[in-house]
């Protein structure tokens, strides 16, 4: 199978995944919104929200480096500037949820 063609189905399985998440997350935002300091962590704190928090970052970050690699193909024609931008992208992607699960799992 060529690259672009598995790029593309990461594309579309990973959107078909985060739709149920985002709607999980979305009626959960709404129901902690006005909500205080002691609340939201103890949302945050429940075995089963960290778990779906956890997969919807996972995933979004994925999709959201894999739409953005797809626009630097596009439109960056130097290699170079492309391959840096790319390596910086995946390293963010890997990173900064990585961090966010670590918060979310240190929060007790």
């Amino acid at each position: 199978m060529h690259t672009s063609t598995k790029k593309w189905l990461f594309i579309k399985i990973s959107s078909l995944i985060l739709i149920p998440l985002m709607v999980w997350f979305l009626l959960n935002f709404v129901s902690i919104y006005n909500r205080d300091y002691t609340e939201i962590l103890d949302f945050f704190s429940n075995q089963p929200t960290k778990i779906l928090f956890s997969i919807f970052i996972v995933i979004a970050f994925f999709f959201s480096a894999l739409t953005i690699s797809e626009i630097f193909e596009d439109y960056l024609h130097d290699e170079k500037i492309k391959n840096v931008a790319n390596k910086a992208l995946y390293l963010f992607a890997i990173v900064i949820p990585l961090l966010t699960i670590l918060g979310i799992y240190n929060l007790n």
